[in-house]
C-alpha cells in the first residue's frame, strides 16, 4: 500500500489485481474498486470532498489509473504498479465473458457513448456476454421499486457515471443489489471501447504520456485538468513528502454548548473509524479565520444551517500535538497529508437549536451526543482529555 495525498493505493501488479478479483467474485461478500487519478485525489484531499476520501480509502482495492501517481510513489521510494481504468475494463469484460458472468453498466446518459453505441460495441467484442446497460444521469439513485436491476442478478457491475459520482453511486447503491460481487467505476473508458474517443497509441500509453494526447486532441477541454494532474499535482505532492512534515497543521476545536435550564450540556462526537473515541468537533482552518473556520466546521458536520450556531468566544493556539500512533487516525500520512501535527485553537458556541437537530456525516462521524459539562472529561476519549480539560476550563471562564 502506497499513501498519496492521503488516499491509500493498492500495490498489486496486474496479475495479482486480477486473482483478486477472480477471488472477489467466487466469494460470498460485495467488493467495490476505484481507480484513483491526479485529478481524483486532488479532489478528495484538497477541494473538501470528505465523502470521497472516505469512500476512496474504504476501497477494496484502489488502482493507481495515471502516471503522475507512480512519480509520487518514487518520492517515497516505491515503484507504484499502474493499470488503468480502461484496461481493467476490457479484462473484466473478457473474464465475465469467459465465466458467463453478467454484467451491468451503469452509463451516464450524458456522455458521448450512448446505450446503443455501448450494446454494439460488445456485441462485436464480446458476442457471448451476457450484459445489461442503463442509461443514467449522475444524480440516479437505485430505488426499492427498481426491481429490473435485482431480478437481472449481475455478479459485475461497471458504473460509467464519472468520478465522483460513480464512486459515490457504488458507495450508496451496491447492497441493493446483492447479486453483484465486485462495482467498479470506469470512467470514460466505454468511450475508447465505442470509437466515441480515440485512445493514445501504445508507445505514448507505455512511456505514460496519454495526457499528451488527450491536450493534443482537446486542447480547450483538457487544458484546465492537465495542469491540476500535472503541475498542481506535482506540487502538492512534494510538499506533502518534504515540507508538511516539519509543520504544525492549524486546526479548530468547537465546544457547542446548550444552556438547557441552567444545565450546561455540550455536544460530543464518536468518530466514525473508532468506536467509543469521542471527541469534540474539529477540523483544519485551511487559510480561514477561526471564527469563520469553527462556523463551517459546525455546519458540515452537523448538517445544519450557520445561523443555529452563536459564537461566544475565539481561543487561540491552546494546545499542540504531534501525530503519533495513539492519535495516528492519520499517520503514514493520511487526511492530513503529512503534517507533523497539530496546533489546536478553541471557538465556543451556544447551540441555538433543538438537542436531537444534528445528523452527523458517516464519513467523519458514527454518533452524537450531549453531555453535562461537569462530566465532560470523563465522557471524552482517553487521548482527548488533556485538551478537553483545557478547553472546559476556558468555558467555565465564559459561563
Amino acid at each position: 500500500m502506497v499513501n498519496i495525498l492521503g488516499i491509500n493505493i493498492s500495490d498489486y501488479k496486474k496479475p495479482e489485481i486480477l486473482a483478486k478479483i477472480v477471488g472477489f467474485l467466487s466469494s460470498d461478500s460485495q467488493h467495490y474498486i476505484v481507480t484513483p487519478n491526479p485529478e481524483i485525489i486532488l479532489r478528495a484531499s484538497h477541494e473538501d470532498d470528505e465523502e470521497l476520501f472516505y469512500i476512496l480509502n474504504k476501497a477494496d482495492l484502489a488502482i493507481a489509473d495515471g502516471v503522475g501517481l507512480k512519480f509520487a510513489s518514487w518520492l517515497q521510494d516505491r515503484n507504484l504498479p499502474r493499470l488503468t481504468g480502461a484496461d481493467l475494463t476490457l479484462d473484466l469484460l473478457q473474464l465475465a465473458q469467459a465465466q458467463k458472468m453478467k454484467v451491468l453498466v451503469i452509463n451516464w446518459d450524458g456522455g458521448l457513448s450512448k446505450k446503443m453505441d455501448i450494446a454494439a460495441a460488445l456485441h462485436r467484442r464480446y458476442p457471448d456476454l451476457d450484459f445489461l446497460i442503463k442509461d443514467e444521469p449522475r444524480d440516479y439513485f437505485i430505488s426499492e421499486e427498481d426491481t429490473e436491476l435485482k431480478k437481472y442478478g449481475a455478479q459485475i457491475m461497471l458504473v460509467a457515471l464519472g468520478a465522483p459520482y460513480q464512486e459515490k453511486f457504488i458507495w450508496h447503491n451496491l447492497k441493493k443489489l446483492p447479486a453483484v460481487k465486485v462495482a467498479i467505476g470506469i470512467g470514460g473508458a466505454l468511450d475508447f471501447l465505442t470509437g466515441k474517443i480515440k485512445r493514445a497509441p501504445k508507445i505514448m500509453r507505455a512511456a505514460g504520456l496519454e495526457w499528451l494526447w488527450r491536450l493534443i486532441k482537446q486542447p480547450q477541454k483538457r487544458a484546465r485538468r492537465i495542469y491540476n494532474a500535472t503541475w498542481i499535482f506535482t506540487k502538492e505532492a512534494l510538499r506533502s513528502r518534504f515540507i508538511l512534515p516539519w509543520i504544525y497543521r492549524k486546526n479548530v476545536a468547537c465546544l457547542l454548548y446548550k444552556n438547557d435550564n441552567g444545565n450546561y450540556k455540550i455536544l460530543l462526537v464518536e468518530r466514525t473509524e473508532g468506536k467509543g473515541h469521542w471527541q469534540l468537533p474539529q477540523g483544519g482552518t485551511d487559510g480561514l479565520d477561526l471564527k469563520t473556520a469553527g462556523l463551517k466546521e459546525l455546519s458540515e458536520e452537523l448538517n445544519l444551517p450557520k445561523e443555529k450556531f452563536a459564537i461566544r468566544a475565539v481561543m487561540k493556539n491552546l494546545y499542540k500535538y504531534t501525530f503519533d500512533k495513539g492519535l495516528g487516525k492519520y499517520k503514514n500520512p493520511q487526511r492530513h497529508l503529512g503534517y507533523k501535527g497539530q496546533c489546536q485553537s478553541l471557538i465556543i458556541a451556544e447551540f441555538l437549536g433543538d438537542l436531537n437537530e444534528p445528523r452527523v456525516n458517516f464519513w467523519d462521524h458514527q454518533n452524537y451526543k450531549w453531555v453535562d459539562a461537569n462530566n465532560l472529561i470523563n465522557e471524552v476519549h482517553e487521548l482527548r482529555k488533556p485538551s478537553a480539560k483545557i478547553y472546559l476550563e476556558k468555558f467555565k471562564e465564559l459561563i
